[in-house]
Order: C-alpha cells, then structure tokens, then sequence
C-alpha cells in the first residue's frame, strides 16, 4: 500500500502512538466514571461516560487503520506501553 492509497498523512508510530494515548485517556475517563459514581456525581457521571464512548469511536478507529498496515503486509504493531486496549 501505497501513500497515496491512504486519506491520511500520518506514519504507522504516529497511529500507534495516539492509539496506545486514547487507550490510556480512556481508562482515565472510565476510573473517573467510577469515581463519580461512588460520590454520587451525576454530571461527573455524564461528563465521563460521554468522553469515555467519544475514545472508544477513536479506539476503533485507529485499531481499524492499524489493521490495514497489517493487511499490506507492513510489520505488524509494536508491543503496546498499554497494558489495557479496547476489545470489541
């Protein structure tokens, strides 16, 4: 796969790199949930889950465009500084 084949300019460490960030943001975002939760936040509650479900859709799109690196046979992905990725 060509550059030219893509819609983005951004090299495969760069995709990587903001895929393992809005893996780490979103655990931040679900602890902060459960912290709210636990003191009775509601617009806490609201704020989390609400950024939380806006990185999932970004997760998924990043693990989508790093799938192609893999398809195009390009090296596959690095190991992740995240410990915990989305599933799904």
């Amino acid at each position: 796969m060509s550059a030219a084949d893509r819609s983005y300019d951004r090299s495969w460490d760069e995709i990587e790199d903001m895929l393992d960030l809005a893996n780490e943001r979103a655990i931040e975002w679900r602890s902060w949930f459960e912290e709210c939760k636990n003191n009775g936040d509601r617009d806490g509650m609201k704020e989390a889950a609400r950024n939380y479900k806006a990185l999932e859709g970004v997760v998924k799109t990043l693990k989508w465009t790093s799938s192609r690196r893999i398809r195009s046979g390009v090296n596959t992905r690095r190991p992740s500084s995240s410990a915990l990725a989305f599933t799904g």
